[in-house]
């Protein structure tokens, strides 16, 4: 709230009031002429107003729209003769005011103008006529109108039914199904499978030994937990190994004395 105190106090210290004393007149048209004129080419009539005088009286005066105006877009013809009601402002203090940006003064900054007081409002009002009564029958019927229609159908329509399920949801639940329904083998059955799998690697997945076991994952984990090592560390980090006493590889030293001897033996 604060910030906005003083943002506004920093823009009125910028305000000019050059043209404060000058008077203006605002003048209120009903949003579908607007629309039109909105969309009018420069060069185009608006309207024309006409002003009848009475001796006495006020006078009154009266806006007719061509029809090259009504013809603008957006579509759809709307009245054209309106009564243009003029009043004083006196209970209010309305303004005109102008924006526009200031290199002089800081980033972000707009240099504020008021351009004139408003002592005139005017409310630019249809006429009661046919064109007015016609042109709200048709806004009632249209907005009367549902946005869904019925429509009774000649022929057969090609219809494509969306799929239920999807083919790989299917496939993933069947896996999940028949992993459900592994039973567990024997304790010694499922270590020399184990066993069997160590002698190719040394080490594997634990998604590997369960397609190799075919067991169920947390009866597989209490087996490797007696007979495996979890590694925890590059280079084979969750990966599962034979613990020592299980193991027989051969190291890289041994391999080459034997396949000397074996080449000397040879010779």
């Amino acid at each position: 709230m604060d910030k906005d105190k003083k943002k506004a106090g920093k823009n009125l210290e910028h305000m000019n009031l050059t043209n404060a004393q000058n008077r203006a007149v605002v003048v209120k048209v009903p949003k579908y002429v607007a629309q039109k004129w909105e969309s009018a080419p420069s060069d185009i009539n608006a309207g024309k107003l006409t002003v009848i005088k009475t001796p006495g009286q006020k006078p009154i005066f009266e806006l007719s729209l061509p029809p090259e105006v009504v013809e603008l877009k957006p579509e759809g013809k709307i009245p054209t003769e309106y009564t243009l009601q003029v009043s004083n402002v006196n209970d209010q203090t309305y303004g005109v005011f102008s924006t526009e940006a200031s290199e002089q003064l800081s980033s972000g900054s707009e240099k504020i103008s008021m351009e004139g007081c408003i002592v005139k409002k005017i409310d630019c009002k249809p006429q009661i006529n046919d064109s007015y009564v016609a042109f709200k029958r048709e806004a009632v019927q249209k907005a009367s109108e549902s946005r869904r229609t019925v429509y009774l159908l000649d022929k057969v329509v090609p219809q494509y039914k969306p799929v239920t399920d999807h083919a790989h949801n299917i496939e993933y639940r069947n896996r999940k199904k028949a992993e459900g329904k592994k039973v567990r083998d024997d304790k010694n059955f499922v270590m020399g499978l184990l066993f069997n799998a160590f002698e190719k690697h040394q080490y594997y997945h634990i998604k590997d030994l369960v397609k190799i076991t075919k067991q169920p994952i947390a009866y597989l984990k209490e087996i490797l937990k007696e007979i495996c090592n979890y590694n925890m560390k590059n280079p084979h980090k969750k990966m599962w190994e034979l613990k020592k006493g299980y193991c027989h590889y051969k190291s890289d030293e041994k391999e080459k004395d034997e396949q000397s001897n074996a080449d000397s033996e040879s010779e």
